[in-house]
This record gives structure tokens, sequence and C-alpha cells, in this order.
């Protein structure tokens, strides 16, 4: 749970008499200007009667209200329907609801540092911001001068902002501080961890029934603190069913754990692994460091060669034989990139099938498959499953995208045009109906 606050000084000043609904000052155009005078410290919230949003928001900006009122607090609440007031909404920039403004010092408009907190608080959507200048807050959290500090039930507690206060730099200060050190992976982190602006995650697979859970998590945490802001360290329970699909994604088995792996998640996802199983701030440490150094090679699952990978018409491909077939210039090569949870794939076998039986005695033509959730190559990142992609023959290693129908006469057809018919240059593709394997 994070929480913004503002702490800062407020000047006193008088109060007028304006119509009040439930403590909240009922502001319009016609007595705006006057609100601004009684109440020099005024936080307005610019609202729509229809909006979820606002509607949410209002019994707590009434319990707000009521108790800074009976506080006799030097910041009062009011609320201005914008449906209504359009050219008060007009005036102050308000774009959607509620948008919320506080008025300092009888000032129309507020000052650069107050809007580059409302402005930074308007692009935030998760976490809360206040303001107060009661000295009993300060007292409370030893706050000695006006400052911007982010409270939050994890890792150090709080976050004291240091530059200058404007909206760049505040969110640029949130993202940095938002997440705790490790993160667990659930699925209510999720969005976290893949919406935020960093793309390079290490990922300590561990179950937490492990006698030696805390002690490996401690060390996982204290290599954390050398890489804030760079490498996202993220924990994933081996144990939980709902993860197994990525611990399949990276290879890994749950009596294999724990272990550490490393992905980039930019254009092209990219995985690494450690050269060493173990788990200390050290040897975590060192990983990183040659990886932000760019000294680590990427990491690349294969099975092992099957012995009768070529005497079934679908040929089985692995990752130590596919550059070896794939792109054999004397052969054209249709390669189904499956997984085999797939639903999708698992209605194109017998399909497939099909059709490598149909170009089983073909000297030119190879139907081939390979699990793309067990071997990984270089020159082909899959994204989706099933992924269908064209090796034609010749020296240019030329890689066509399937995309037509998934038929056998589609198949055909396309073999036989030479890749053109139903066929796209490699990466123009984006089937919306494949599953996808995205690591998420």
């Amino acid at each position: 749970m994070l929480k913004f606050l503002l702490v800062c000084t407020l000047a006193v000043a008088s109060r007028a008499e304006i119509t009040e609904e439930e403590d909240v000052l009922v502001l319009k155009k016609s007595n705006f200007d006057e609100a601004l005078k009684a109440h020099p410290n005024l936080l307005v919230e610019f609202y729509a009667p229809w909006c979820g949003h606002c509607k949410a928001l209002a019994p707590e900006y009434a319990k707000a209200a009521g108790m800074l009122k009976s506080e006799g607090s030097e910041i009062r609440l009011g609320k201005v329907d914008a449906t209504e007031e359009t050219e008060l909404a007009q005036e102050y920039g308000v774009r959607g609801y509620p948008t919320i403004k506080f008025f300092k010092g009888g000032e129309k408009g507020s000052p650069k540092e107050y809007s580059a907190y409302e402005k930074a608080a308007e692009a935030i959507d998760d976490i809360p911001f206040a303001m107060t200048s009661d000295d009993a807050v300060y007292s409370k959290f030893e706050v000695s001068k006006d400052s911007v500090v982010l409270f939050k039930k994890f890792d150090e507690g709080r976050n004291t902002f240091d530059g200058e206060l404007t909206k760049e730099n505040l969110l640029a200060f949130v993202k940095a501080n938002q997440l705790p050190l490790v993160i667990e992976f659930t699925e209510q982190t999720a969005p976290k961890i893949f919406g935020g602006d960093i793309k390079s995650h290490i990922l300590l697979f561990l179950p937490k029934a492990a006698s030696d859970f805390q002690d490996k998590m401690d060390q996982f945490k204290k290599a954390a603190e050398g890489f804030k802001g760079r490498i996202l360290f993220i924990f994933i329970d081996s144990d939980v069913d709902d993860n197994q699909r990525i611990l399949e994604f990276f290879g890994l088995k749950k009596e294999e754990c724990p272990a550490i792996r490393l992905i980039t998640l930019e254009d092209e996802m990219t995985k690494y692994k450690p050269e060493s199983d173990d788990i200390t701030a050290e040897s975590i440490t060192e990983f990183c460091t040659k990886f932000t150094e760019g000294k680590l090679k990427p990491h690349l699952m294969s099975q092992d060669i099957p012995e009768d990978w070529d005497k079934t018409p679908v040929k089985v491909l692995v990752g130590k034989n596919f550059e070896e077939i794939a792109f054999d210039p004397t052969k054209n090569v249709f390669v189904e990139f499956y997984a085999p949870w797939c639903g999708h794939c698992k209605q194109l076998a017998p399909i497939w099938e099909k059709l490598g039986e149909k170009y089983k005695d073909s000297a030119d033509t190879i139907v081939a498959k390979m699990d793309s959730t067990a071997n990984e190559i270089e020159a082909v990142k899959v994204h989706s499953f099933p992924t269908l992609k064209f090796f034609p023959a010749g020296e240019d290693r030329k890689v066509i995208d399937y995309n037509g129908e998934r038929t056998l006469e589609g198949f055909t057809k396309f073999l036989e045009s030479g890749g053109k018919e139903g066929g796209a240059p490699a990466g123009d593709d984006d089937d919306d109906l494949d599953a996808e394997v995205r690591f998420s």
C-alpha cells in the first residue's frame, strides 16, 4: 500500500459563508472568487454527476471535509459540477473527472510546485496523493520542512523526494520507489511488473515451503539493492500450480528449483542463465553485473535430438538440429512451432500430419514441427502458438510467415506457390487468434 503526502506550510485566512453539502463547499462561477478569498487554502473537486469515479469518491471526500471542518483546519474542501459550470471547468483545464486542484493563498491557479504535484497525481491512478499542513502530522512523521514523502508498507517504509519539484521528476521518483526491492509474482502484481519501465527482470524460482526459503530470499534482496531502477527482482513460488506455465517457459521443472533466470522484455524476449547454481548475494550480483555490462550470452533451450526424428512424415526438430535442417539450402522446410498444451495446436495436429504424409516422399520439401516450450533458436523468436514459418531453399536464409487458412488445401497451395499464396515476410504477422505464450 502506497500513499503520497505533500507536507506544506499553509497560511491562515478568514472564512465566508458559502452553501455547503455534507461540509463540502458548493462552488460556482458566481461565488468562486469569493470562496478563494474566504478560504485561501481550498481543495476543489471538479466532478460530473454521472461519473462512477466521482460517485465512489463522494463519501470519502465528504468525510474528509467534515474532519477538516470539525478540527478547525485552515484547509476546506469544495466541489464544482463541471457539467454545469463549463466556463469554470474550461478556465482550469478540466479534461477528465474527477479533477482535483488545490488553491493556496487565495491565488487563482495553483503555484508551480502545487501544479506539478497535481499533474503527477493525475498521471497515477493507483496511488493516493494527499496534502497536509497539520503540525501534528509534521511531528508524528518527524518532518522538519516542506517535503514530498512517499509512504509504503515495505522495505524502508518511506522515501523523501529530493530535487526540483516537476511532474517528470515526481513520476520518476514514484517509479523508482513504488515497488519492493523483491516483488512476488501474482495475478495482482503482474500488471505492475509488465507495465513498468524496467524491462530487465531477474527471477528467483523458489518454493515457499523450503526450509531455507528466508535465507535465500535475504540473499536475493541484498543483491537487489545494487540494481534498483535497472533490474526488477521477482520471486516466483515454484510450488504454486498457476506458476507452472512460467517454469515451463524457462525450461524448468519443480524439482530443479531453486533456480535463477534473467529475461529482457524488449522487442524480443531474451533469456539468460547463470553459470553457477549458487544463490548468494555475491553470485547474483556478479551475474547481474555481467548482464548490465553486456557480457552474457543468451540461454537457448534445446532437447536432445530424437533418434527417430526423421522417421515420421512430420520431422521432429529441436534446438540442436534446427539450423542444419531449416536452413538447408537444398530444401524447402515448413515448420510448425507449437506448445503441447495449446488448444489451437491440438486442432491443427491432424491436418499437419496429413500435410507431412502428402510430402513425405518429396525430394526438396520437408514438413516439420518443433516444441517451442522446450527448444529455442536465435534465428526465430516465437511469441504465440502455433507459429508457422516457411524456410525456402536458397542461400539467403529467407523466412516467410504463413498467414493463410489452416487447411490442407491452404497449406498445399502455399507450398506449391513457393510461399507466395498465404505468405508474408517474417515479422509482419500478428495473429490475435493464437494462444499467447508471452511471459505473463
